[in-house]
């Protein structure tokens, strides 16, 4: 089984525009796809830190004199580099959400597609569970993280059919999930909302949207004048982010201008939004919703 398929793999490096001798992240080491290829542009003198919190990741590393591996959470990016001795890096690179090999890796429990125990959590070792978040928030809490991070058009239902299947017994599965689901949302809308429900969780399991935020509030400490800054997202959520950090320079996309009418802000967006070919579509289906958004730093 592939670990991973690397969406835009070529035109994620390219918008890096690699120097030779330069200093790289990939906060999202993965199945070191944009890893591998920024290290076929570098030269001896080159250096690139790989991120990953997952122990599996752990395991695509390349063994590279020039590479050094990061194990941990992207959030941290800023207290790694400074560990490594980096203060400052010519570019980053962030493939954000779930690998493919999450979502085929039944025992994990990211998938509706298998019945499995529920997890969902991206570190195995560290922090809350799917099955804590389901059996143990309230229902307020529950509707909550439904509707604003899967924003789904059946929260209150499947949240109050949550609390009434949990009170007799407990929702250990995926198995238990997808069959509340199914019990309360018309059969044709069944699979749309089993993946708004399970995004849903996955990203409350995973603190997602806050170390999205946290990792770009620090890029801009950390990036060179005039280094580059990529990111791969996947749902409106993360893209929505991505795009009002780098138009206004924060999360409310509040326009902030000097007295010139130059808008405040420390990385500049370069370019458009880019997403993959048909082609690439075609040969991976998961690759269909990436959006690649590109800033620079001033």
């Amino acid at each position: 089984m592939t670990y991973h398929t690397t969406v835009l793999l070529h035109e994620g490096v390219d918008a890096l525009e690699v120097k030779p001798a330069g200093i790289y992240v990939d906060v999202t080491l993965g199945a070191g796809g944009h890893t591998k290829e920024i290290l076929n542009r570098l030269s001896s003198s080159g250096r690139l830190l790989g991120f990953d919190q997952d122990a599996d990741a752990v395991n695509n590393a390349p063994e590279d004199d020039r590479f050094e591996l990061c194990f941990g959470n992207f959030r941290f990016l800023k207290q790694f580099l400074l560990a490594k001795g980096v203060s400052k890096v010519d570019g980053i690179i962030a493939d954000l959400g779930v690998s493919g090999h999450h979502f085929d890796d039944a025992s994990r429990g990211f998938s509706f597609r298998f019945d499995a125990p529920l997890d969902m959590r991206m570190n195995s070792s560290q922090g809350k569970s799917a099955i804590e978040v389901v059996n143990e928030y309230e229902v307020g809490d529950l509707i909550r993280i439904f509707k604003r991070y899967g924003e789904s058009s059946f929260a209150k239902p499947i949240a109050r059919k949550i609390d009434q299947q949990r009170i007799s017994q407990r929702i250990k599965t995926t198995g238990d999930l997808v069959s509340i689901v199914e019990s309360v949302v018309p059969e044709r809308k069944v699979k749309g909302e089993l993946a708004h429900i399970f995004q849903a969780i996955r990203i409350e399991v995973n603190d997602e949207l806050l170390v999205l935020q946290e990792f770009l509030e620090q890029v801009p400490e950390v990036l060179s004048s005039g280094g580059l800054l990529v990111v791969l997202s996947y749902h409106s959520l993360e893209d929505r982010m991505v795009k009002h950090f780098l138009r206004s320079g924060n999360f409310d996309d509040v326009l902030d201008k000097d007295v010139f009418g130059n808008i405040n802000r420390s990385l500049d967006p370069k370019g458009k939004v880019i997403a993959p070919s048909e082609e690439e579509i075609e040969k991976n289906p998961r690759a269909r919703s990436a959006k690649m958004r590109i800033g620079v730093k001033r």
